[in-house]
Formats: structure tokens, sequence, C-alpha cells
């Protein structure tokens, strides 16, 4: 039987709790077992995390120790999946730059706050993650990140949002990575940009997109 460890916390406002159970559900559903801790020390005990299939982090603006961060990143280098979504895994660790050189980018800002109406486009239809997805609407934070050059972009939204005001906008419309797959090694590293509490999912092509990440992620 597969398994996934799913570590939850940090800042509450992203809902830890219930994106965990939630993920927890889906991954069950495909025949994982699944711990959920609420502790990073979960990261330290290398051995364990070396026979997972997958690991989900779900802790937003949080400090990690070295002697936590090393076997995760060890452990995804040795084939275990990493996948994740929003703040709980792009904003995790401000401070930590290998974390960030792992997941393949760093929150940065999201113009108009919670609720901005915005579209995510399908880049990649051919990637077993998206295929057979269209582009779909979204109310929801925004995410502006700092990303990766070598990440395969999957899905994108477009800068600026119209009656979003901000600096940025003096830069004209460009794409921002929102969906997007890497290898750390011989792991494998998915993100999902949407998931700024647990009622976004209830879009399916939200909730899709992790459900597929978290399988290729495990090689499943």
């Amino acid at each position: 039987m597969a398994s996934a460890l799913i570590v939850q916390g940090g800042w509450n406002g992203h809902q830890p709790k219930e994106v965990s159970e939630l993920f927890k559900s889906v991954l069950e559903k495909e025949g994982f077992k699944v711990e959920v801790s609420d502790t990073l020390d979960a990261f330290t005990d290398e051995k364990k995390l070396l026979g997972l299939n997958l690991i989900v982090p779900i802790w937003t603006m949080g400090k990690i120790t070295g002697e936590q961060r090393g076997p995760v990143s060890k452990a995804v280098q040795a084939g275990v999946g990493i996948a994740g979504c929003h703040g709980g895994m792009c904003d995790s660790f401000r401070e930590d730059t290998e974390w960030q050189f792992m997941t393949g980018g760093q929150w940065v800002a999201h113009p108009g706050n919670d609720g901005v109406k915005y579209k995510i486009h399908i880049k990649d239809p051919d990637h077993e993650i998206t295929r057979g997805l269209k582009d779909f609407d979204v109310a929801s934070e925004q995410y502006y990140l700092h990303v990766d050059p070598a990440v395969r972009v999957l899905a994108t939204t477009t800068y600026p949002t119209p009656g979003v005001e901000g600096p940025h906008t003096a830069n004209g419309f460009f794409e921002m990575p929102q969906v997007w797959t890497k290898y750390w090694g011989k792991g494998r590293v998915f993100y999902n940009a949407l998931g700024h509490q647990a009622n976004i999912f209830n879009i399916p092509e939200a909730l899709e997109l992790m459900r597929r990440g978290f399988l290729w992620a495990a090689k499943k």
C-alpha cells in the first residue's frame, strides 16, 4: 500500500486542518495509507520519510530548522514525491531558501487580496495532470510568485487583473505560473497555487488538479 505523510500547521488563516482533512480523504480514496501530523518534527525521521511515497506539506509562514528540512530534501532527492498547494507549500518558510529551491517558487504578493475574480489557463494540455481539463474561473487570492525557471508550467493566470491596481500593473500583461511540476533529484515535485481555504476545492478542476498532482508526484 502506498503511504503519505501530511504535515499541517502554521498560519490558521489558510485552514491547514480543514485542508489536511480534505487531502487525506482524497488520498485514502486512491488507496494511500495516510498519516497526519501537526508538528514539523515529523520531518526529522529520515528513515521513515524514505519509506513514504508522498509528502504533503500544509504549513504557511513558519520557521523550519535544518534538522527538520534536511530529511525532507534527502527523501525527495531519493525519489519520494512532494506535493502541495497555495501558501501551505510555497509560502511555508520564507527564510529557508533550500525549501524554496526544492519546491520551485515562493509567494510574494496577492494583489487585490481574497475574492479577486480571475481565470486559470491550462498551458500544457498534454501533461497527465492537466489532460482533458479546460480553463476555469476562480474567486480567491491570485498568487504572484517568484518562480524557478526550471519548472514545467502546467497552468497560469494573467496579470494585471482588471480593477486591481498596484505598481506591478506598469509592466503590462503577462502570464504568471500557477501550477507546475519539477524534479528534485529522483523525486517529483507538484505545486498548485490555488487553495487559500478548503472551499476553493469545491471547484472540481481545482480538486482534480490536486488529485492528479498527488498521484503524479507519488509515481502512481
